[in-house]
């Protein structure tokens, strides 16, 4: 048998650039109608808490861009660029906008990644999304002057990156790299994942160039970061922060009789043991490093001495010898925070006035007026924002950092009761990954592994070195979706078989599907299903079937039907 293949006419006129978009609009439909209903949410979050809405650690960052000649001492300062590079256009508004913009990128990331990547049906690759579209807490987490939105579409592009490219070049990789730098220096947490990518893509046997300008790319901008703040604070690092959190987390067990600390010899240290016994003391280490009240003793050393280098490797080396000393203790209180991510309910923790922070609240915010670098917190805001609102409260001119508007804010108030990801469904998701890494184990887990680890390590990583917060689940939330969705892909879409995709008018217009679309990626007869990271080469082209052996002789091939222009499925003529 002789196959002939149509091609389109040369003479054919391009479709109109509104014929594509609409055909690019149909073929993703399902994944455009949740984006458009998670931005109306986001319109009416806006709408109902102007111009946003404030944490503690609000106030830091914005104290960073109002002084950025002096990197902060608690946290790193990338957050704070960011709301610099805002600056000029003086509205916290705008900063939440453009954080709501992130929270819907991170959503476009995950769907693009497993619908063009991995082949997921547009149903698949849209549910994987939904989380960071529709949890009321996401959105809230956005609209707070806080690093997480920034953080978690950082973390999630670098991800993307990865898994996208089968072979990396030395280029992608120092653009990685760089990615990876602004991640650590929006949250200390963000330098490990550099050291899971690396893994990862020594496991994927990585060039080694492309590796060492990943590593190259991303210590660059980290180091020197760490010597301007070397140049302000005496130490080569990036927070003088890190000690007194590790003393936070272990402020709950940490027993100097069983440290055997001598107050003769260890005065420094001593000064750190807390005399209420373990089994009398608050739920919460946040009351032994933030609280000033009976029992605290991280501010023994004066007012003004905490965060300085001195007091953070006392902190340190009094949470270190804590670990040591105790280390069931200590595995103890990690195990509790770990799996306190994944109850249905949401208790309240570490306090009420933590918890209640990441509710939409029913009241206007009053910025406090606590002193910072080269002023208050409150007049900081102001020379951020002229605009916000000034009102005399308590024979006091006070700030007013959110005004609520009827009746968007007590839509989203109740929207907040109803619509959130539960922590045991996180948890399921959890299961669902290591299940598709535990398949993968001739191939070390796949691409499932890379945000399976990244997603687990989020999760970890407070409740080893801090503790417990709601605000640290919500990076591993889309992660934990990608490593799901990427272990479901065959159970989406049946065996991985090479056939031709049908192919319309509409998609050749838009520039989706074309007569040489990929057929999806796989290998059949792989029973845990093939990693696009770790197969062969995706052949582009279209699915013709080989043809069969010609027998000697004269052939006289019938005529060939003229094409009609479109990209239909082949026409075919047999003779012989």
């Amino acid at each position: 048998m002789v196959t002939v293949v149509d091609r389109p006419r040369p003479d054919a006129p391009p479709p109109a650039r509104g014929t594509r978009l609409r055909a690019f609009l149909h073929r993703h439909r399902l994944f455009v109608a949740a984006l458009a209903l998670a931005f109306l949410l986001r319109v009416i979050t806006m709408l109902g808490y102007g111009p946003a809405l404030w944490f503690n650690d609000s106030y830091e960052y914005v104290s960073g861009a109002v002084n950025p000649d002096r990197p902060s001492a608690l946290r790193p300062n990338g957050y704070s660029f960011l709301l610099l590079l805002l600056k000029p256009l003086h509205s916290f508004g705008l900063v939440a906008f453009v954080q709501h913009l992130m929270g819907l990128g991170v959503a476009v990331l995950i769907y693009s990644l497993l619908r063009v990547r991995f082949r997921l049906p547009g149903w698949g690759a849209t549910l994987a999304a939904l989380p960071v579209l529709f949890d009321a807490y996401q959105i809230q987490l956005e609209h707070l002057v806080m690093s997480d939105a920034m953080f978690v579409l950082l973390v999630v592009g670098v991800i993307t990156l990865v898994l996208w490219h089968r072979r990396m070049s030395w280029r992608l990789g120092a653009v990685i790299g760089l990615l990876l730098a602004l991640t650590a220096l929006t949250r200390s947490i963000g330098l490990p994942i550099l050291l899971l990518v690396v893994v990862y893509l020594l496991v994927k046997r990585t060039a080694w160039k492309t590796i060492a300008a990943m590593i190259t790319a991303c210590a660059l901008p980290v180091i020197g970061y760490m010597a301007w703040f070397a140049s302000a604070h005496g130490n080569f690092a990036m927070t003088n922060s890190d000690g007194a959190i590790l003393y936070m987390r272990t402020s709950l067990f940490a027993d100097c009789t069983k440290m055997r600390i001598d107050p003769r010899e260890e005065l420094e240290l001593a000064l750190l043991c807390i005399s209420e016994p373990p089994s009398e003391r608050h739920f919460s280490g946040q009351k032994y490093l933030w609280w000033a009240q009976n029992g605290q003793r991280f501010h023994a050393f004066g007012v003004g001495s905490t965060f300085t280098p001195e007091m953070n490797k006392t902190a340190s080396a009094f949470a270190q010898r804590a670990i040591l000393s105790q280390p069931l203790d200590y595995l103890g209180f990690v195990a509790g925070d770990f799996l306190r991510a994944f109850h249905w309910g949401r208790p309240r923790f570490p306090d009420a006035l933590t918890y209640l922070q990441y509710e939409f609240p029913p009241t206007t915010k009053v910025l406090p007026a606590w002193s910072s670098y080269r002023g208050s917190t409150d007049t900081d805001a102001r020379k951020y924002d002229p605009g916000l609102r000034v009102a005399r409260l308590q024979d006091k001119q006070r700030v007013i950092g959110t005004d609520l508007s009827a009746p968007w804010a007590g839509f989203m108030q109740a929207y907040q009761r109803v619509v959130r990801l539960p922590g045991i469904v996180l948890g399921v998701l959890l299961l669902i990954g290591l299940a598709g890494v535990a398949a993968r184990w001739r191939r070390l887990g796949g691409a499932v592994l890379l945000p399976w680890l990244a997603s687990f390590g989020l999760i970890l990583a407070p409740a080893a070195t801090a503790e417990f917060d709601y605000r640290y689940l919500l990076p591993a939330v889309p992660l934990a979706c990608l490593a799901a969705a990427i272990s479901l892909r065959h159970g989406f879409s049946g065996p991985a078989t090479a056939r031709p995709a049908a192919v319309t008018p509409g998609d050749v217009a838009s520039g989706g599907a074309t007569p040489g679309d990929a057929v999806p990626v796989g290998v059949a007869g792989d029973p845990a299903g093939s990693d696009p990271a770790t197969t062969g080469p995706i052949v582009i082209g279209p699915a013709v079937p080989p043809p069969a052996p010609v027998t000697p002789g004269p052939v006289e091939p019938g005529p060939v039907t003229p094409s009609s222009g479109t990209a239909s499925a082949p026409t075919t003529r047999s003779a012989g």
